[in-house]
């Protein structure tokens, strides 16, 4: 019995395009987008939610899964028109404190965007039912240095008092690791 070469012109051509198709195929697949959740419950209204006074608890996982941060925001919202401001102080496991605010825009059609003084450019984000995607850059600083690190963040509503989010931030496609947090509307 004669097995086929592989030096053969042609022979791996079919199953390298067959391999490539498929892998496409799966990665389009996996990828979760807000149009999933539009019909869950209860909706996710912006304005409403991030309106007011909110208490965050939160982690900050490294890519093997360990803590490598605890920390705790205090929020506060408010709104003119389709404008938002979102003021959040960070207080960490080891003492430190950050401050961001954010000034998010509704632009229609479930769809925001927002900025910040650590944000590069502009965040975007897409709601649908009850889940909301931000897209950003955020400079990071880490060992004295400052480091532009993606954001993939994702916030689920769970009722009309707690919201939960996920975050996984990468750099050049990496993952460097997650951020996990529960809001709580007071």
């Amino acid at each position: 019995m004669r097995l086929p070469s592989l030096t053969r012109p042609g022979f791996l051509r079919p199953w390298l395009s067959l391999s490539l198709a498929a892998l496409l195929l799966s990665g389009c697949a996996m990828a979760p987008t807000p149009a999933q959740y539009a019909q869950e419950s209860p909706k996710l209204e912006l304005r409403q939610y991030l309106n007011g006074p909110l208490l965050a608890h939160g982690i900050f996982t490294d890519r093997n899964g360990h803590v490598k941060r605890r920390f705790v925001v205090k929020l506060m919202g408010r709104w003119t028109g389709d404008t938002g401001i979102l003021e959040e102080d960070f207080e960490y496991s080891d003492g430190s404190r950050e401050r961001r605010v954010w000034t998010i825009q509704e632009l229609g059609g479930g769809r925001y965007s927002g900025r910040a003084d650590d944000v590069v450019g502009l965040a975007r984000g897409e709601a649908a039912g009850n889940a909301l995607r931000w897209s950003y850059t955020l400079k990071l600083p880490v060992d004295g240095k400052v480091y532009e690190v993606d954001f993939d963040d994702w916030m689920y509503l769970i009722d009309d008092k707690v919201m939960l989010n996920k975050a996984v931030m990468s750099k050049f496609g990496f993952e460097l690791g997650q951020v996990t947090l529960s809001f709580q509307k007071l």
